[in-house]
């Protein structure tokens, strides 16, 4: 008889990675602390196991739940692949290094470096927003400059949110889970993806509706803001609908600076051509500010950017690599 969805007993050996405990789960995959048996190396191992779609059998190999389901997994597990090459194509300070990628059991696996360090997302929970704006350029200007680079390449995060940026010592962020990355091919891409509430922008949730660097850019900005509020804000098409969201320049004036402010609106704007219309446009409107900040809560130097070419289409974990927080909601279908 066949098992559900679960995870994999600690000690298996897949490849040559010993399997140690889950440390998260999503709607798409499970995560895992495991060992290198050839380094000695911990590593994060994403298995992909869509929930409800697969099962795993005794013999830990996953198949389709049911009969009808087998084309989802396909196209899923396809789409898992995606993420492993795009991941591997980006070498860059904050972005999560992928360390390999393999098939086993009727599915596939990523590894990642394991990192230490503390979940933005947990952060800003248990301090309930408020956070400074030195943190918020210590944290933001690497993930901008990171999506920069991938918006050079004409690929899409899709899923930047709190949960999905790990802070290593000294609050040096990493940029985590690119299972909805999207590789563009002729500069856009239609929506209709997944979509995590309050930080994907109403074109997101639509097939008809027009993705590119600007949907990032209405993540960050969110994101930003949920530092700001402790609280994320409201869906987009809540916002679509009657719009009660406050402009930050006005809700938080006497905390914030304005530039800060205005450049969170202006990345929140609804309207995806009122954005900034890449990570580097809104990178470069924050970093003339840098030094109006304590020089000892920014980075010193930083790695160059590399501007998008329109046309070029191209549980929370306390102590470690925090990967366990929920996958966005496929809309796909």
């Amino acid at each position: 008889m066949a098992r559900s969805r679960n995870t994999l007993p600690a000690g298996t050996t897949i490849a040559n990675y010993r399997i140690g405990r889950a440390i998260g789960k999503g709607g798409f995959s499970l995560i895992y602390l495991a060992v290198d048996e050839e380094t000695g190396d911990e590593v994060v191992v994403k298995e992909f196991m869509p929930k409800k779609l697969v099962r795993r059998t005794r013999s830990l190999r996953l198949t389709p739940s049911e009969e009808e389901h087998t084309e989802r997994v396909m196209r899923g597990r396809k789409l898992f692949c995606q993420e492993a090459r795009a991941l591997a194509s980006l070498h860059h300070p904050n972005i999560v290094r992928v360390r390999g990628f393999f098939l086993a059991n009727n599915t596939a696996y990523l590894v990642m470096q394991y990192e230490r360090g503390k979940n933005l997302g947990g952060y800003v929970n248990e301090r309930k927003g408020g956070l400074s704006t030195s943190f918020v350029f210590q944290v933001f200007l690497p993930v901008l400059d990171a999506l920069s680079l991938m918006h050079s390449r004409s690929i899409l995060h899709l899923d930047v949110k709190p949960g999905n940026i790990h802070l290593r010592h000294g609050n040096d962020p990493l940029l985590l889970d690119f299972g909805a990355v999207h590789l563009l091919s002729h500069g856009r891409a239609p929506g209709g993806q997944v979509i995590t509430a309050g930080y994907s922008p109403l074109e997101q949730y639509y097939r008809g509706g027009q993705i590119g660097p600007w949907t990032d850019v209405y993540a960050v900005g969110a994101s930003i803001r949920t530092c700001i509020e402790g609280k994320t804000p409201p869906p987009a098409v809540d916002r679509h609908n009657r719009d009660t969201l406050v402009p930050s320049k006005r809700k938080f004036r006497d905390r914030y600076p304005l530039f800060l402010l205005e450049a969170v609106d202006w990345a929140m704007e609804m309207e995806p051509t009122r954005r900034p219309q890449n990570a580097s446009d809104l990178l470069g409107a924050l970093e003339q500010f840098s030094d109006e900040l304590p020089r000892s809560r920014t980075q010193e130097s930083r790695p160059t950017t590399i501007p998008f070419e329109d046309g070029h289409a191209g549980s929370n974990q306390r102590d470690g690599f925090d990967a366990g927080q929920p996958d966005a909601e496929d809309v796909s279908n």
